[in-house]
């Protein structure tokens, strides 16, 4: 018997995932981003907009099972709440049963800065469309993956990205921006932000399905924003 049992599992590993149980791909929901800067595109709407374009840019990995930003509609107030920590511990409505998702992904534009630059007489001011022969644009996103089941934050990454009006400076779009977004794709704000969904989404592949070693690269670009960051403050 021992014997028996010993071929069987020596022969589940040998024939590989091919003829064992799949594992099924996470189901996510992309909530609302939040903005905590000033910056001069976000307006009414713009969160949802960013929302259904990181839940694209996941969905065309093909390794997640999305759950559509119109079934999160009835229970986005009460869970905002939740999430937040408003809402006493036991007593928050269920994110996974209300949504049918294993985890929310929330989003907050953290930093934002974008300067235009100008030659033969050209100016340097903040914003979008002021004229100048280069624009360059730079954005942080904060980002959280909340268990639905137990509250627990499972991952969080700050994505960064820089942009030109001739170069973008993480990853390559070949899809178009959404929603009323959609005037904003060929400016630098509007680069810098799909290079920012594309790096996130990429990010949560690796480390909620693919986990075969890419981790360490992403702990070697934060460890390196990290230093980057810390580099331009002086501590006492």
């Amino acid at each position: 018997m021992k014997r028996l049992s010993f071929l069987l599992l020596a022969g589940g590993l040998l024939l590989g995932p091919g003829l064992q149980a799949a594992a099924k791909p996470p189901t996510m929901a992309v909530f609302e981003f939040t903005n905590r800067t000033s910056a001069g595109w976000w307006y009414g709407g713009v969160g949802d907009d960013l929302a259904d374009m990181l839940t694209n840019e996941m969905a065309a990995l093909e390794k997640f099972k999305m759950v559509e930003r119109e079934k999160l509609g009835a229970v986005l107030g009460e869970q905002d709440l939740a999430l937040d920590g408003r809402v006493a511990k036991g007593t928050a409505a269920k994110a996974g049963k209300l949504t049918g998702a294993q985890y929310i992904v929330t989003g907050t534009v953290s930093a934002y800065e974008e300067d235009v630059a100008g030659k033969g007489g050209g100016i340097r001011v903040k914003g979008i469309g002021l004229g100048g022969s280069k624009k360059e644009a730079y954005i942080a996103i904060d980002l959280r993956v909340v268990d639905t089941t137990t509250g627990e934050v499972a991952h969080t990454r700050t994505v960064e990205a820089r942009s030109s009006s001739k170069s973008i400076g993480v990853g390559v779009s070949t899809g178009s921006v959404g929603g009323n977004f959609g005037k904003m794709e060929k400016t630098p704000a509007g680069k810098a932000i799909r290079a920012c969904l594309i790096e996130a989404s990429e990010y949560l592949a690796c480390v909620m399905v693919d986990k075969d070693g890419c981790e360490e690269e992403y702990a070697q670009k934060d460890k390196a924003r990290r230093e980057k960051t810390k580099g331009k403050v002086k501590l006492e």
